[in-house]
């Protein structure tokens, strides 16, 4: 029985041995096949089969670092419990226990109760002052010379504006010297005494029709010391300003009533307002107004309401008021949009600055602290004062804590937990 277990393992070692022979020359050449196949291709190939097998390597040495070092290990997460509380009124109360907010970013003010100004807004625009413009007309038909102050010049009083040449000019200086020189003479003989006071009567209307055709009293001493008449009409600027529009180019062939210029002075405007009919009654002549331009946000303007329209604007149904501006150092320009405030009374609010408003669409709301962890967001009603405080009138109280600073932020987390 020993025998022939003997035997079997040793012919079982030997079919052993034989398979593992012929395994080992089956890969021996698929091996030598594998070499040779792969040196038959062409370098590039080799070359791109190469980066293949490194990249397959990098990407087998990572995901095996990646299981010894645990990098998808499960990761706890910290969550808060967050809870919202929607009022009847729609008051909103949010509360994050555990939750400290930043106080560089969240500032916290207590409200407190102050007198502030009942005002009106009175929108409108800017304008020249029509009272102090000037508009330079053709006297008598001619054609323009020269142009000596275009769009936007500055000018002074006497400054030369153009050059008019009119036939009327030249008859006129005529007529006064000849009266000018039958004065002379009649004044030297006294026997003619009679005479005389006709000839100046005759001098003094040649000298007003030298005016009334745009010449100043300056054109008139300087023809009565010179004797020689001026072919060409110069017309001059009655004010210190600027020229807004020149009507007319040179060589342009003008008749009498002919618009040539305006001038205006800048510094003088008026502010034409729109007052809404329910201001209406508020609205007196004489009030004094505080103008705000946005080119201006830091400054105030002052206006003085000289003018109040009879009726309203069929088209707008707004009552036109009309105030002359303060404007010394020239900073307002005509046609700029401003808006007015007129100060109609008193009353008690809450100022708070512009950051504790948020605005939800034609909603105000501000958001209060009741406690650790817990807020309140609720609207609340009042108006603008300057552009960076806001009166609010209706909903706070004395005492609450305000959110001044960082209410968009806090408000956010209202509106997701809303969601």
């Amino acid at each position: 029985m020993k025998d022939k277990l003997t035997h079997i393992l040793k012919r079982t070692s030997e079919e052993i041995q034989k398979l593992k022979d012929k395994f080992s020359a089956r890969i021996a050449a698929n091996t030598n096949e594998i070499h040779r196949a792969y040196w038959a291709l062409s370098p590039e190939t080799r070359s791109r089969l190469r980066l293949v097998l490194i990249g397959l390597s990098i990407l087998i040495l990572g995901f095996v670092f990646g299981l010894l070092v645990n990098v998808y290990r499960p990761v706890k997460l910290d969550k808060v419990a967050k809870t919202l509380k929607i009022e009847s009124t729609g008051a909103m109360e949010l509360k994050l226990p555990g939750v400290t907010l930043n106080p560089e970013i969240y500032v916290f003010q207590e409200a407190v109760v102050v007198k502030v100004p009942v005002e009106i807004k009175v929108p409108g625009r800017l304008a020249f002052n029509a009272e102090k413009s000037k508009v330079l007309s053709a006297r008598a038909p001619g054609r323009v010379e020269s142009i000596y102050a275009f769009d936007g010049a500055q000018v002074e009083v006497g400054s030369p504006i153009l050059e008019l040449y009119t036939p009327e000019f030249l008859s006129a200086q005529q007529e006064y010297l000849l009266s000018s020189k039958t004065a002379k003479v009649l004044e030297a003989n006294k026997t003619m005494s009679d005479l005389l006071g006709d000839a100046q009567i005759t001098q003094q209307a040649a000298a007003n029709r030298i005016r009334n055709l745009g010449a100043s009293d300056g054109d008139i001493k300087a023809l009565d010391k010179s004797g020689k008449t001026q072919y060409n009409l110069i017309m001059r600027s009655p004010l210190q300003g600027v020229v807004v529009k020149r009507a007319v180019e040179p060589g342009s062939v003008v008749n009498a009533g002919d618009i040539l210029a305006t001038l205006a002075n800048p510094k003088e405007l008026w502010f034409l307002g729109n007052v809404f009919e329910q201001d209406i009654r508020q609205i007196q002549k004489g009030q004094r107004m505080i103008l705000r331009s946005e080119s201006y946000p830091d400054k105030e303007f002052f206006a003085t309401a000289n003018y109040i329209a009879p009726t309203l604007d069929p088209e707008t149904h707004a009552l036109l008021i009309r105030c002359d501006v303060e404007n010394p150092d020239g900073l307002l320009r005509p046609d700029m949009y401003v808006s007015a405030r007129l100060k109609t009374g008193e009353t008690e609010a809450v100022v708070v600055p512009q950051t504790a408003i948020v605005r939800v669409r034609e909603m105000r709301y501000v958001i209060i602290k009741l406690g650790e962890g817990t807020f309140r967001r609720f609207a609340v009603k009042g108006y603008d004062l300057d552009g960076k405080r806001f009166a609010v009138t209706e909903g706070l109280e004395p005492g609450m804590k305000v959110l001044t600073d960082g209410a968009v932020l806090l408000n956010d987390r209202f509106a997701k937990q809303e969601e």
